[in-house]
This record gives C-alpha cells, structure tokens and sequence, in this order.
C-alpha cells in the first residue's frame, strides 16, 4: 500500500493541514516528505498518522488484498468467458476504485479495465483507455508491458486493423514465451490468422489453443477455438476435419445452451455443405441459422445472402431474387456496401446479362481488390468473367481473368 500517497489524499479530503496532522507525531518537513513518497517512514509514524485520520491500517491492508482477488478473479473470468460474473466481478472492483491508486496494483487495474472494455465492446471508452495507459507506459514492469502492448492488438483487432495486430503478436511472442503459450494468448494468434485468411497458420495455433483449453477445462473458449478451426479447415477444403468441429460444436452448443453461438455455427455448418455441393444440407442449416437471429444486424443479412446464392446456384430465380431483393434493402439500412454490390449485381444478372457483368467489373471487382480482403469471393468472379468474355470469343479478356486466378 503507498501509505503517503493514501495519508495525503484523505488528509486533503477531509480539509486537514500538514501542521495539524503531523503535530505530537513528526516534523512538518518529514510528513511532506512522507507523503511525496520521497522518504520511508516506520510503522509506528503511519500508524498515528493514519489513526488521527480515523483510517484502520489493518483494514487498508485488507483492501488492497481484495484488490489483488478481485483482479486476479478478472482475469481468470474474462479468461473463461464468464459474461455474468466478469460484470458482477467488475462492479465489486467499481465499489473499491478509490483506494486502488494507492495499492501495488494501479497500473494492472488499468490494464484489465482496457481488457473488460474491450470485452464489452465500448470501444470509444477502451479507446481513451488506452490513451491513458500509452501515456504511462515508461512506469509499467515487464509484465505489466506485456498486458498492455498484448491487451492493444486484441483491440486492434476488434477495430479490423489485422496485419498491425498480428505483427504485435509476433513480437510477443518472440521476447515472452512463457506468457505466449496461455490458451488466449494463442486463441488470438488463431483469430487474427484466420482474418488474415492464412488459414495454415490459424489451423496451426487453433490446436494448440484448444488443446489447452481442453486442459483447463474451458468450455465456452473450446467452443470458440472449435469454430476458428471448423471455419478454417472448410477454407482449406479440409471437409472431414471441418464437419467433425462443426458436430461437436453443434452438440455442445446446444448442450451449454449458448444461443448466440448457435446461429454462427448453423451458418459455418451451411457454408461447409454449400462447399461440399451438399445443397440440401446446406439450406437446411443456413435456414436453422436465420431462424434463430433477429432480422435487423449484420449476422442476418450474412446468412440470407448466403440463402440467396445457394438458391441462385440451383437456379430457383425467383426465390434467390426475394432474398436478394431483402439483402439489397437491409444492406442498405446497415451500410453494408459489400452485399449492397454483391446483390445488385444478382440482380441485375437475372435481368441483363451484359449490364450484370459490366457491373461486376466495373464495380464488384475493384471494391473486393481495393478492400484487399475476401479471396473467395474475387476467385468466384475473376471464373465468372474469364468464362463469360470466353463464351463470347473475347479471348483476350478471358486470359487476363484467368492470369489473376493463379
């Protein structure tokens, strides 16, 4: 406990001056001294000094042990994905906030707000937090260096800046081996791969995650490393690996009752059959999906688009253009530009040829390379072009498609 710190904040508080305090107990000098943290001062003087300000030494110690619970208990929590408790774990920490600037523990306070700021996705607040802790940075201990700088990719990567991310992480884990082997630490190094759609990578640490996990027995985390791996086997066309997450998955999902996450692995579970040419299956599984979800946010307007192409595949017109009619509506709603182009091409394509694949090169190709992103969806459309301007004898075009697919 920084005792000086705590006697001049409660001595200021309560309107009370250094001569008053220290009188019968020390010198004026000595108390300034004291309290600027500038000279150590025997038990017995904080003891008169804390007294005469009716604080119980005793009691501030055990508050600063209960600090050190309640922190340690934070991150363990947040660690297992413990949403209830995290928030009921913070408040108690909320209630105690005015004595932690005097602990041991400031700055590792400050670092686990940044992490359950980022958890609940306020991301002005973590913002601003982060802020705050950069600007205290030179104070922090190696361990503490590594929280905060581990701490930012994570919200770097909640902000889509993936590659500044993953080049943070990579540091980390070449000066900090033992801190990097934790089972979040390598569930992010999973998550920012598969954003970087470097699937090998994501498959790589997405094992040795879940296999820690495991260990810990920690379900929801083994949920979502099940995911990051069944998402990037099907990427790899690894099918048999892929189905086998997707089933534990499902089976587990439903066992521990997590709702929000049924609707994502229904979704994935769809996307594998659709790559499977299991068409049947994969309509199942994206309509179980969409049952399942609200109809006004981005996981909706996914899925139904996913519904719309599979239905155009199978060439039901008339169904794929009542979900792309509903896509190009609630893209529009939510600045979803990538399904609002996606859809209008479909549109236009069951109308006009011609204006559909003008449209998808004018259009549809140069957002999908400038955003430098979704390889899936580019390889699809560089096929489509290099097919359509060969059908129609414009062998030129066709090789110039077909030199960007390999």
């Amino acid at each position: 406990m920084e005792f000086g710190a705590l006697i001049k904040f409660y001595r200021t508080q309560r309107g009370i001056t250094q001569a008053e305090l220290s009188k019968g107990i020390c010198s004026v000098p000595h108390l300034s001294k004291i309290e600027n943290n500038s000279k150590e001062a025997n038990e017995k003087t904080i003891s008169l000094l804390l007294r005469r300000l009716n604080i119980d030494l005793e009691e501030m110690e055990e508050k600063e042990e209960e600090v050190n619970i309640l922190l340690r208990s934070l991150d363990g929590k947040i660690n297992f994905y413990l949403r209830d408790e995290i928030e009921e774990n913070y408040q108690k920490l909320v209630q105690i906030e005015h004595l932690i600037p005097f602990s041991q523990y400031i700055y590792i306070y400050e670092l686990y707000k940044f992490r359950y700021l980022i958890f609940k996705g306020l991301v002005d607040e973590a913002d601003d937090q982060r802020a705050l802790l950069y600007k205290q940075k030179k104070n922090f201990s190696q361990h503490e260096d590594y929280l905060f700088r581990y701490y930012h990719a994570i919200f770097l990567m909640w902000k889509g800046q993936y590659q500044t991310a993953d080049d943070i992480l990579d540091v980390l884990h070449t000066e900090n081996n033992h801190e990097t082997a934790s089972g979040e630490f390598l569930y992010h190094r999973s998550l920012v791969k598969s954003s970087l759609e470097q699937s090998g990578h994501a498959i790589h640490f997405g094992k040795m995650a879940l296999q820690t996990f495991m260990n810990q027995h920690n379900f929801i985390r083994i949920l979502h490393t099940l995911m990051l791996l069944g998402i990037n086997y099907t990427h790899s066309n690894i099918y048999e690996e892929a189905q086998e997450c997707f089933h534990h998955l499902i089976r587990n999902a439903e066992l521990l009752k997590e709702e929000k996450l049924l609707p994502q692995i229904y979704h994935n579970m769809g996307h594998l059959q659709f790559k499977m040419k299991n068409a049947k299956e994969a309509l199942y599984f994206y309509e179980k999906s969409l049952a399942l979800q609200p109809a006004k946010n981005q996981h909706y307007l996914v899925t139904l688009y996913a519904i719309g192409e599979l239905h155009h595949s199978l060439n039901s017109i008339e169904k794929s253009k009542e979900c792309f009619q509903e896509v190009n509506l609630l893209s529009k709603d939510l600045g979803a530009k990538k399904y609002r182009l996606l859809t209008n091409f479909y549109l236009l394509h069951m109308a006009s040829p011609v204006k559909a694949f003008k449209y998808l090169e004018s259009k549809v190709i140069p957002y999908f390379e400038e955003a430098n992103e979704h390889t899936d969806d580019l390889t699809r459309f560089y096929k489509m072009l290099a097919d359509y301007y060969n059908q129609k004898g414009m062998v030129i075009d066709a090789v110039t498609y077909l030199n960007k697919l390999t």
